[in-house]
């Protein structure tokens, strides 16, 4: 196949989107595809004079700049050249092949859902509301959808979409995660001897990471525990909402906020935690939730999809928060902190055994195993698109990767 992929820009420094797209497209040049990867690259957004307006800048170089270079390389494509959109938040390129064989891949639907006032938690502003109804124009023209998760799916379809085919395909661990011994690289980023144990969260500030709400656990779990574990938060720079409930807690002295966490940092401090708590409101996937697991760090999370498709059967499930007063916080978060206790008291037997459901669970997430599928899937929407005539469907060719920088 003739394979061209749409992904995101890197000069917005997001790291889970860039890294879905090099596994889709190393793993198809790897079956022997012929693989373009198309993307916009820094002009406007490199002017570091503006800093204030890079945001607006690398609106510039992928709404201005990018698409008229697109039309020009998409004129010299073939018409079995299959348009792949790694993510269906690029819908505003989508119009540029909207009349070409295109398959998109949707994530989570959470910001298209915010822009429509259906998470009140999320407000949007008239010019994101815009922004957002451009994107779902696009994605709403594709024909073919993968979506990582049933409760993406079932998002989809809460749009005005016509797809001729869907299939779910959960992600796939983007890197090997493996259990770690030696905790003495954490152990000196923390200024702390870890070995005794500790609660972990990996996740940004986005507000459906609730990082909020696993500072609010932990609080309570403390109040009521005999146990002392610290809890290390891992990821973005906290915001100044997250700093205001770290500094309300009684037990701060035991909180860590860490940033700067490489991968293979971030594999060892999943392998040494007791547990990751990971009470997201909601997700596209939940990629911690897998990606602890395979560390042999059991997992306790929200019940609710997809975090508990991920979950699955290995998980320890907590509720959901909701938006409500103060009191209903309490109640909720004091609820979670049993869930933590009953982690925490595990015996070495019983713990041994929620370690191996977790290894057992996390196979669902091969690496190889996704591929396959989204491979048959390409195949299966190029038919689609040639109304049945497979035999204009070619499994091999030379294997060549080109980068176009647009």
């Amino acid at each position: 196949m003739n394979l061209v992929f749409f992904v995101h820009p890197s000069f917005f420094g997001s790291q889970s989107m860039p890294r879905y797209a090099q596994m889709l497209t190393e793993g198809m040049q790897g079956r022997g595809h012929k693989v373009t990867t198309l993307l916009p690259q820094p002009v406007f957004s490199k002017i570091t004079l503006f800093n204030s307006l890079r945001k607006w800048f690398g609106y510039i170089d992928q709404y201005l700049l990018f698409p008229r270079q697109v039309k020009k390389f998409v004129k010299g494509c073939d018409d079995n050249t299959l348009f792949i959109f790694t993510d269906h938040a690029l819908g505003m390129w989508m119009p540029l092949v909207k009349n070409r064989l295109m398959v998109v891949h949707c994530h989570d639907f959470l910001a298209q859902r915010s822009a429509l006032g259906e998470i009140p938690e999320n407000p949007v502003s008239s010019s994101g509301k815009k922004y957002q109804a451009l994107i779902r124009k696009g994605f709403s023209s594709a024909k073919h959808f993968i979506t990582v998760s049933e409760n993406t799916k079932r998002d989809l379809y809460k749009f005005p979409v016509k797809p001729y085919t869907v299939e779910v395909i959960y992600n796939a661990l983007n890197r090997r995660f493996t259990p770690a011994k030696d905790l003495s690289s954490l152990n000196d980023k923390v200024g702390k001897d870890l070995s005794g144990g500790y609660i972990l969260h990996v996740g940004g500030n986005q507000w459906y990471k609730n990082r909020k709400g696993a500072i609010e656990i932990y609080t309570q779990w403390r109040a009521q525990s005999r146990h002392n574990l610290p809890l290390l938060l891992i990821g973005a720079r906290p915001d100044e909402s997250l700093l205001k409930v770290y500094e309300a807690s009684s037990f701060k002295q035991d909180i860590y906020l860490l940033t700067g966490i490489d991968d293979t940092l971030l594999n060892t401090a999943y392998s040494g935690a007791t547990l990751l708590l990971y009470p997201s409101i909601a997700e596209g996937f939940g990629w911690p939730i897998a990606e602890a697991m395979a560390c042999g760090c059991p997992v306790v999370t929200t019940a609710s999809a997809p975090m508990s498709e991920v979950g699955g059967e290995a998980a320890f499930y907590i509720p959901k928060k909701a938006s409500g007063a103060e009191k209903e916080t309490i109640a909720w978060s004091m609820e979670c902190a049993e869930a933590v206790e009953q982690v925490v008291g595990l015996t070495l037997e019983q713990r041994r055994k929620a370690i191996n459901a977790g290894f057992e669970n996390v196979k669902r997430f091969d690496q190889q195993k996704m591929l396959d599928l989204t491979e048959a899937f390409y195949y299966k929407a190029l038919r689609a698109y040639k109304n049945g005539n497979t035999e204009t469907v070619a499994g091999e060719g030379k294997r060549s990767l080109h980068a176009v920088s647009l």
